[in-house]
């Protein structure tokens, strides 16, 4: 359990400035394209991956496995070389902006620095009313991922046909946010954005009425087609509205705020769940994550603006 919270706090750490160099590997008429490919990727070799420890976990004989027990820690391995060798581009061959030494303690000037970052992201209003959109958006497209494996379960379908529809997801989703990147590039992406939630929407209310299997992958296939582009426009949104000098410290905003979205959308699913005794209900009230982000959303310009 330390190792795989260790493990997680060191990947969402790293996405901090994962995200943060999108500004020094594209201009920003590129931020679209680059944030959508960069997401595709991501779902291409996720998949990939995960593809082949599902394999593995399933037929440990074929490998020489004893029992799966063996390939489902071998898969902890497969993953962690992964992240390392796949690691090795981005730190040999990309180029960052350098910035200048924190001159106090990590740990004592990474808080003051968020405080900092708070204060600072208070005083850009268009990048305060984007993050309280992101934050209630971003909950329903995570809480719908979470929480569909426990939802398809509920309805009855079996494992392995939960297990195909997040593989949908990921292979689909490769080249969707490719699409979106592109069509980011044409049509804004705000209005990009727009179109994910507005097929959202219509995935949450579709998921609360469904009764059959083909309905859940179709919806698969919905979340698959919109997913790498909600979260890759509002990446390259974001960059466009951030001061370029503090990239990091304002993804770092960002990141934290994603992560505690994760939170609210199975939090609010549980309490209408166990109210209602209804997980068709409980999934129905996502609805008020995109409506509300939607609605804050049309305050965000596509473009930076000066400080209040």
């Amino acid at each position: 359990a330390m190792l795989y919270a260790a493990a997680s706090i060191g990947f969402m750490g790293a996405n901090i400035f994962y995200d943060a160099l999108l500004v020094d590997v594209a201009p920003p008429h590129k931020y679209d394209f680059v944030s959508g490919l960069g997401y595709a990727m991501g779902y291409l070799g996720g998949g990939l991956l995960f593809a082949f420890c599902v394999y593995m976990v399933l037929n440990p004989a074929v490998f020489g496995f004893a029992d799966e027990s063996v390939a489902v820690r071998l898969s902890f391995l497969l993953v962690g070389i992964w992240w390392l060798l796949f690691s090795l581009p981005l730190l040999l061959l990309v180029k960052e902006t350098p910035h200048p030494a924190p001159r106090n303690g990590v740990v004592t000037g990474g808080f003051r620095q968020l405080i900092n970052t708070f204060r600072e992201v208070r005083r850009y209003r268009h990048v305060w009313w984007f993050l309280l959109a992101y934050w209630l958006y971003i909950d329903g497209v995570d809480t719908i991922v979470r929480m569909a494996a426990d939802y398809g379960a509920a309805l009855g379908f079996s494992t392995g046909n939960l297990i195909l529809a997040l593989l949908m997801i990921q292979f689909i989703g490769f080249p969707a946010a490719i699409a979106f990147g592109k069509l980011g590039e044409r049509i804004g992406p705000k209005t990009g954005i727009y179109i994910g939630l507005a097929v959202y929407t219509v995935i949450t209310i579709w998921g609360a009425l469904m009764t059959e299997l083909w309905e859940f992958f179709a919806i698969a296939v919905g979340v698959g087609l919109v997913q790498g582009g909600v979260q890759s426009l509002s990446r390259s949104l974001y960059a466009r509205l951030i001061p370029q000098d503090k990239a990091a410290e304002f993804f770092g905003f960002y990141n934290m705020l994603g992560k505690f979205a994760a939170v609210a959308g199975p939090f609010l699913m549980g309490i209408v769940g166990v109210l209602t005794g209804s997980p068709r209900i409980a999934i129905f009230s996502l609805l008020v994550f995109f409506i509300l982000g939607a609605l804050l959303l049309l305050k965000v310009p596509e473009r930076k603006e000066q400080k209040a």
